[in-house]
């Protein structure tokens, strides 16, 4: 409102005082209010009525703030509802279409207002394991429709929207990635990190920077990259044990592995381990949440890590503790970890081995269950196999159902 702010000088001068003078009358610091005139911090209700009445303005102040309040809001609701507009609009057999315009709506709306929604957010986290891409992807549109709504209308609580916003952006990120729509999918990342940014969260910054380095790992993202994302993190979980934290030395490690960087994956995997150790019992007892660090996590990081390394018998260890851990909601990730024992049969020479368990694997693997991520972690089973022993017919089969 920078307009406002040259209003409130004018009435100043007008009525012949000081900004010094006027901070005294007001009890506000002069430079404060000196940043308000010039346009460089917006005005609040409270600081237009304390010009008001100290300059005896009768109201008009007040009214030429609610004026181009009411302005902006309008504005902010105008643009969200011509991006729903768009979403609504868009042919119903493209559900990508309608993705992208939402990501378009959400992007128009982020850090102008908030909300609580730290219910909705928990339930997506454990919504993600449990319930059908489609079905929790059409839920998601319809209350990312609202919280659209939300932020553009209501600026009292805007850090906690800005966090919801910044969390749901990270469940469309990971469903998209799962599905193989790696360029959306990038996108989002990108909305949930600049929500996360605006919101001043330094918990949400991690968490969601988390998920986005544990997906470099799958969706064909350079290993350095990934590791100059993880490292730029890193001072902001300062030490916490956190869900946040595990999720980004996770990630950490396991990039290092993709690296070929064993050594220091193994000691980033270790330091996993001792933060795990200090997380609190809500955190690791929540065993089907996006936003929790049950245990289970640590072993499948363990067994990815170990298994690059060529320490079969670490590997061997955390694979059975993760297969005794998973809930029945994650079959994907169960067989994940099966697809590492094929890559470490692989590296060790037991070729006809490790690829036999891998298509048995993907055969029996529900077909609702197959997904990018999967195809991925089948992908580094193909990438283990010598070029001299991939004559084999069983190898052939593989390339072509994990073909990007």
């Amino acid at each position: 409102m920078r307009d406002l702010g040259e209003t409130l000088r004018q009435h100043r001068r007008a009525a012949g005082l000081s900004l010094r003078r006027l901070a005294e009358l007001t009890a506000y610091d002069f430079g404060y209010l000196g940043q308000i005139e010039r346009g460089d911090r917006p005005a609040t209700a409270a600081v237009v009525v304390a010009y008001d009445r100290a300059l005896s303005a009768g109201g008009a102040l007040e009214t030429a703030f609610q004026t181009r309040h009411e302005g902006d809001r309008d504005v902010r609701r105008r643009s969200v509802l011509q991006a729903m507009g768009t979403l609504a609009a868009a042919p119903t057999t493209d559900r990508l279409v309608d993705w992208e315009a939402l990501r378009h709506g959400l992007g128009t709306a982020v850090g102008v207002g908030v909300d609580e929604w730290a219910e909705i957010v928990t339930d997506y986290g454990r919504g993600y394991y449990r319930h059908p891409r489609d079905q929790l992807m059409a839920q998601l549109g319809r209350d990312l429709r609202l919280l659209q709504l939300q932020i553009a209308t209501d600026a009292d609580r805007r850090s906690l929207l800005l966090r919801a916003a910044a969390r749901l952006s990270v469940v469309v990120a990971l469903s998209l990635n799962a599905c193989g729509q790696v360029v959306l999918a990038g996108r989002w990342r990108a909305s949930a990190r600049r929500a996360a940014d605006e919101s001043g969260d330094a918990e949400t910054r991690v968490l969601t920077g988390a998920w986005d380095v544990v997906n470099g790992c799958y969706d064909g993202r350079s290993p350095a990259a990934v590791i100059a994302r993880a490292d730029q993190l890193l001072p902001l979980a300062n030490g916490k044990p956190s869900a946040a934290t595990c999720g980004l030395l996770a990630g950490r490690a396991q990039a290092l592995s993709l690296a070929g960087r064993h050594t220091e994956a193994v000691a980033s995997v270790r330091a996993l381990a001792d933060k795990v150790d200090a997380l609190s019992a809500s955190v690791t007892a929540d065993v089907e949440s996006l936003w929790a660090w049950p245990e289970h996590r640590l072993r499948h990081t363990e067994s990815w890590v170990y298994a690059h390394a060529g320490q079969r018998r670490a590997a061997e260890a955390a694979q059975q503790r993760a297969l005794e851990l998973y809930p029945p909601s994650q079959q994907r990730l169960r067989a994940q970890v099966r697809l590492h024992q094929a890559a470490a049969l692989c590296r060790d020479g037991h070729i006809p081995e490790g690829l036999h368990l891998a298509a048995d694997l993907l055969d029996q693997l529900p077909a609702d269950q197959h997904n990018e991520l999967v195809r991925a972690v089948a992908r580094q089973v193909v990438a283990a196999v010598p070029p001299i022993e991939r004559y084999r017919a069983v190898y052939g089969e593989l390339v072509e159902r994990v073909r990007e």
